[in-house]
């Protein structure tokens, strides 16, 4: 489980920052990449690296500003020509599916794929075998969301010595006991998983939020996480500008990371106005109150280990 940060600036595009849009590779768990945001120019973005866009199989937008769905059309097409023959499905807020679909009528692109666009509220968005997503309302100029990425706990390591002490030596009844709640032995024994298993793995979870305002009233969507990626569009002197354009602070966003018991603070969605040296300042006031903070770069992997 890796995060590539394709895009990492504010509202418009500038020679060291794209804008909006980060990949979550899940190769190892899914053979699947999740896509969240699309600006402007994320294709061209990929050609920096080593992703492949048929890999994409799901693509979540937080809101329908342009720099976060500019990129939508461009990349929707190319997927054609790259491999892309799997169903690519599009999570977006209300607004989305005209999008998509006008995008694609007017320009005459016919896609070589299967697309499903669904059209989301705050709530569970969905669930499969390995991870769980949910999306909560955020406090911007238009509908914005954040995501929860929720991976499912695994079962935990097979207590191997307890087994051999009563006599069960390795083979493949060690499969079986590992995936039944109660297997039977050639000779009779019967016996019990959970006595012969240790705790449960913890899953990981991300957060990824959209633009917003600060508000501490997130503390319980991202509670936990192993990651918040949070918007710092501005410095800590800038909390009233902030406000005025429905965006967050450095040190709201470490504040929160604080106050939620997260391990790790990403910072993106990085204003224009702050360039190489002042981008340093960013990140030296979210650390002195959240020390474990990290400012996002473009093309910059961050590697989410298992617990």
């Amino acid at each position: 489980m890796e995060l590539t940060f394709l895009g990492t600036g504010a509202g418009v595009p500038s020679k060291e920052r794209n804008v909006s849009a980060i990949i979550l590779t899940l190769l190892q768990e899914q053979n699947s990449i999740w896509l969240f945001d699309c600006g402007e120019s994320t294709q061209h973005q990929i050609l920096h690296t080593n992703i492949k866009p048929g890999k994409i199989n799901k693509i979540f937008i937080t809101h329908m500003h342009g720099d976060h769905i500019f990129g939508l059309p461009g990349l929707l097409s190319s997927r054609s020509f790259q491999g892309g023959s799997d169903l690519l499905t599009v999570y977006g807020p209300a607004g989305i599916k005209n999008f998509i679909e006008t995008s694609l009528q007017a320009s005459a692109t016919h896609l070589a794929y299967p697309l499903s666009i669904i059209e989301y509220s705050a709530g569970r968005l969905f669930e499969d075998e390995l991870f769980q997503v949910y999306t909560e309302k955020l406090d911007h100029a238009i509908p914005s969301y954040g995501f929860r990425i929720v991976e499912k706990d695994k079962p935990g390591e097979l207590l191997v010595n307890k087994l051999k002490d009563f006599g069960i030596m390795p083979g493949p009844i060690y499969k079986q006991i590992k995936e039944n709640d109660v297997v039977e032995t050639t000779d009779g024994q019967v016996i019990h998983r959970k006595y012969f298993i240790g705790p449960d793995k913890k899953g990981r979870i991300i957060s990824i939020l959209g633009d917003t305002r600060s508000s501490y009233q997130y503390r319980s969507f991202v509670e936990d996480s192993d990651i918040l990626i949070h918007e710092a569009t501005f410095g800590k002197e800038k909390e009233t500008m902030a406000h005025q354009y429905f965006h967050s602070t450095t040190t709201q966003a470490a504040t929160l990371a604080k106050q939620s018991n997260v391990k790790r603070l990403v910072l993106t969605h990085i204003s224009s106005r702050y360039q190489k040296e002042e981008t340093r300042e960013l990140v030296t006031e979210a650390r002195e109150i959240f020390p474990n903070t990290v400012l996002a770069n473009d093309f910059q992997h961050v590697a989410i280990d298992k617990k």
